[in-house]
């Protein structure tokens, strides 16, 4: 099968994504394999490219927003009946030919306090997708059957992989924000994450003021509904009861805390962020809140495609071949893209 390995991290402009031609993978007890149509480009991507997080070994496929076919999985995890026998049904209800999403979370213990508190998204011992376990840059895959997510009928595969980590995160990122229907949220950074997260705060009501350099994304924002765009440095018509940072800059934190009322709430959506610098008390008194966004659970991703399905929320995709994937990174990495970048895998 084709696909892209990270073997030496470096700068996405040296091409760190080489091709291969590699064997395809057996499923083993508990997996199930996928035919991968689709696969979203992520910043996670980036920074296991470039070197800023490092995987436990090299070298490895990278990609955890897949879209794809059940092709194959362990016999002997899944007991059939007599009647089930060539059709590959699991213990998930899952069978050859069904349509699954593959997201960030590969697998956790199911043992540990947060997994048995439904926080598996913490357990010390969650493994994920792309980063642990070869990801969806290939044309074949293997994933958990347990955290494999059902795709809705009405999302088309190139819709859908935006939402298997900037779609999940971003509304996990809004929930832990405590956004209430109707407040004031800022978002600032206008991305993959940011412009799916806009769609599902408008639904609720809220008011949205969008933070970035980028003129593009700016009208991107506006188009989408944000009543105002700027850059860090301004302020927005009046004090924010909600904010979410999505670019992985931790300078970002102290002027954005600037813009927040007594008693709002600061979310950061990064898995990595360069340092936050020193910064004065008064930012983080008035009962402010501030915290970071760690992964996300199965049931977010449940909840958030059902809500997708709902408002009609609509991912702005750009298609490459799985073979330039390289080049989508550089372009997410110089804020080229509106939306989401999705390498097509298949065929």
């Amino acid at each position: 099968m084709r696909a892209l390995q990270i073997v030496v991290p470096g700068l996405i402009e040296t091409g760190p994504l080489l091709p291969v031609d590699l064997s395809i993978p057996e499923p083993g007890p508990g997996q199930v394999r996928l035919r991968v149509h689709v696969c979203g480009v992520c910043h996670t991507d980036l920074h296991t490219a470039e070197g800023d997080i490092d995987p436990p070994s090299l070298p490895i496929i990278p990609g955890h927003q897949v879209v794809g076919i059940v092709d194959a999985f362990f016999p002997a995890a899944y007991p059939l009946s007599p009647a089930e026998k060539g059709k590959g049904i699991g213990d998930k209800g899952l069978a050859i030919g069904d349509r699954v999403g593959v997201p960030w979370l590969h697998s956790a213990c199911g043992q540990c306090e947060f997994c048995r508190c439904a926080e598996e998204n913490l357990c010390p011992n969650a493994r994920f997708t792309g980063f642990h376990v070869n990801g969806g840059y290939a044309e074949y895959m293997l994933a958990d059957a347990r955290y494999v997510l059902p795709i809705p009928d009405s999302i088309p595969d190139e819709q859908a992989a935006p939402l298997l980590c900037a779609g999940i995160i971003g509304y996990r990122s809004l929930r832990k924000a405590d956004l209430l229907p109707g407040e004031t949220l800022g978002l600032v950074g206008f991305g993959a994450s940011a412009h799916l997260a806009i769609q599902v705060a408008r639904h609720w009501g809220c008011t949205v003021y969008v933070f970035t350099r980028s003129l593009e994304h700016r009208r991107h924002a506006e188009s989408l509904g944000a009543a105002w765009t700027g850059g860090i440095e301004e302020s927005p018509p009046r004090p924010l009861d909600r904010a979410i940072t999505f670019a992985p800059a931790g300078s970002l934190i102290p002027p954005t805390l600037e813009k927040i009322r007594p008693g709002g709430t600061l979310a950061i959506n990064a898995v990595h962020l360069s340092p936050i610098p020193e910064m004065p008390y008064r930012l983080i008194y008035g009962e402010r809140t501030l915290r970071s966004v760690a992964n996300a659970t199965y049931r977010d991703g449940v909840e958030f495609l059902q809500l997708a399905v709902e408002i009609g929320l609509r991912a702005d995709v750009t298609v490459y071949p799985l073979a330039e994937a390289n080049q989508a990174l550089a372009d997410l990495k110089h804020s080229r893209i509106n939306g989401e970048a999705v390498l097509k895998c298949e065929g």
